[in-house]
């Protein structure tokens, strides 16, 4: 909050700088702490210069206390024993921000739905025996964050919007906990558009980050890349990379999402890359560095 008001912070001066160049009508920012007032993220769209009138987020699962140990070091309370990693309750949450009102009676929340539950859940295992224990299957929930089907009232009608952030599959042992939720998030998408979650949604947008590649980096790669060829989707980005670690780390992969239901037009589609994008001269240019590793990615649709 210091850090917004204050207007100097190089990484949150850079991050306003991208979204005001592209200037979307909804925008899902991921890596965003949750408070309970909103405060925080009120302050952050005050400040982008945008007529974002219209936010929304609620407590994500990270850094939510399980109370057991469930990466299994001996230890309780440590980051990794949070329901979705996080530091704190409510560290690293999601919200949106809009031109356009929220439907909020049409809100459908999958955020607390436990892993367990999920049709053909692909449950960590070690040394052939179950890896997390019952006690911690009745209260470790599959999403890390969140997982919204959260409408929006656009002039073209409404607007559905299937939002969440999946756990990197790494960071963690052999028993691939991690990898295995990350697969899981994304397979609840699955099930919710073939209609094994209640109606199947019309007017969509898979919106997010994934953290899987359907061509490089760890994790289930084949199932991102079944998931892009669903005929109920459009992907108007294949074979975009949109966040880059460096040589020191993976590189350059394609994490996030946005990807419309085929009953949408898209009109444009690309992911900013301010050294491809911008001249020397802008401004931006110099600041880029500070951004991070993830790059925006949008969409125009029409109907």
């Amino acid at each position: 909050m210091r850090d917004i008001r204050r207007g100097q912070d190089p990484q949150i001066a850079a991050i306003k700088a991208v979204i005001a160049t592209i200037s979307p009508d909804i925008l899902v920012l991921t890596d965003f702490d949750y408070d309970h007032d909103g405060l925080a993220l009120s302050a952050f769209a005050e400040t982008t210069g945008l007529d974002y009138t219209h936010r929304f987020s609620r407590l994500p699962n990270a850094g939510q206390p399980s109370g057991f140990d469930i990466d299994g070091n001996g230890r309780t309370g440590d980051a990794r024993d949070s329901l979705g990693y996080g530091r704190f309750t409510g560290d690293g949450g999601v919200a949106v921000l809009s031109r356009y009102p929220f439907n909020q009676d049409g809100f459908v929340d999958h955020t607390a739905m436990l892993w367990r539950d999920l049709p053909d859940a692909q449950l960590p295992m070690a040394e052939g025996r179950p890896f997390l224990s019952d006690e911690v299957l009745k209260v470790l929930p599959l999403s890390s964050t969140v997982h919204w089907n959260l409408p929006v009232v656009v002039p073209q009608g409404q607007l559905r919007l299937l939002v969440f952030a999946a756990t990197p599959p790494v960071f963690d042992g052999p028993e691939d906990m991690n990898g295995h939720r990350a697969r899981d998030e994304l397979r609840l998408w699955e099930n919710v558009l073939d209609g094994q979650m209640g109606a199947i949604p019309e007017a969509f947008v898979v919106v997010g980050n994934a953290n899987l590649d359907p061509l490089a980096g760890d994790g289930d790669r084949a199932a991102m890349a079944t998931f892009l060829r669903r005929q109920d989707l459009s992907d108007p980005h294949p074979g975009q990379p949109n966040a880059d670690w460096g040589t020191d780390g993976p590189g350059q992969l394609r994490v996030s999402y946005v990807l419309p239901s085929s009953d949408w037009q898209v009109v444009g589609a690309g992911t900013f890359w301010p050294d491809a994008d911008m001249s020397e001269a802008d401004s931006l240019s110099d600041q880029w560095d500070a951004v991070g590793p993830h790059r925006l990615v949008w969409v125009d649709i029409s109907r």
